[in-house]
């Protein structure tokens, strides 16, 4: 999960209604633009040699190898976060998305590949889009019905994300399988996190920031399918 910084003077729910119709409407629109566009990076690094590079760099590296990705990929989230969240322009703002786009299609080029082999099911991808988005559909349903505030969860994903990051560099380092359990438990963890920047594009965000709530529910659907992939595609 990431954190993003948002302004809590003039949110959505405070705004007028058709302004507050407005940013969710721009919200879900730039979002579904978004998986869109990481669907097609993914599918350019596959149909090009780009995709088995890519693999070939991370694997060859190891589990240091996978570290390094790992840290060059929260560096770029933090920055892509920085950049969606500037009041200096809109340009600025869509950058930072399609910098975290890339990223994300970049370091599920090993998860992709190593599910489609193990998996032995062509179709293993569209089954885990397939749940990850009913998922979705479910806890966004379930934050627009009730209306309720879930920004107490913060804190709990907070520290959940470490403990989740400490359990991830252990394993690389001390070459350890994860396995299934951990990867409900983090579907669960992702789940919460929808349901958390979910409640944050009706309370916390102010009707300027679609691109930065874009970027957060974007972010915790890539971590939902992430594991939701690993469990399809499990050996276990």
């Amino acid at each position: 999960m990431n954190e993003f910084t948002t302004s809590f003077g003039q949110s959505a729910a405070e705004a007028l209604p058709t302004q507050r119709a407005q940013f969710i409407r721009k919200t879900y629109m730039l979002l579904a633009a978004a998986i869109l566009a990481f669907i097609g990076v993914e599918a350019f690094l596959f149909v090009t040699p780009a995709a088995g590079m890519i693999g070939g760099l991370i694997f060859s590296g190891g589990a240091m190898g996978w570290l390094l990705v790992l840290g060059l990929f929260m560096l770029v989230s933090f920055l892509a976060n920085r950049w969606a969240t500037s009041e200096t322009s809109k340009l600025t703002q869509y950058l930072g998305l399609g910098i975290f786009i890339v990223a994300e299609a970049v370091i599920f080029v090993p998860l992709i590949i190593l599910s489609t082999y193990y998996a032995d099911d062509g179709s293993v991808l569209i089954k885990a889009g397939i749940v990850t988005l009913g998922l979705f559909l479910g806890i966004t349903a379930t934050v627009f019905i009730t209306r309720s505030d879930f920004s107490f969860l913060g804190p709990i994903l907070a520290i959940g994300g470490f403990v989740a990051l400490g359990f991830i560099v252990s394993s690389a380092i001390f070459g350890f399988s994860l396995g299934s359990v951990f990867a409900f438990i983090m579907v669960a963890f992702a789940g919460t996190a929808i349901l958390y920047e979910t409640s944050n594009v009706l309370h916390r965000f102010n009707t300027n920031q679609h691109v930065a709530a874009s970027l957060t529910l974007f972010a915790s659907i890539a971590l939902l399918f992430w594991y939701i992939l690993t469990i399809f595609s499990s050996r276990e």
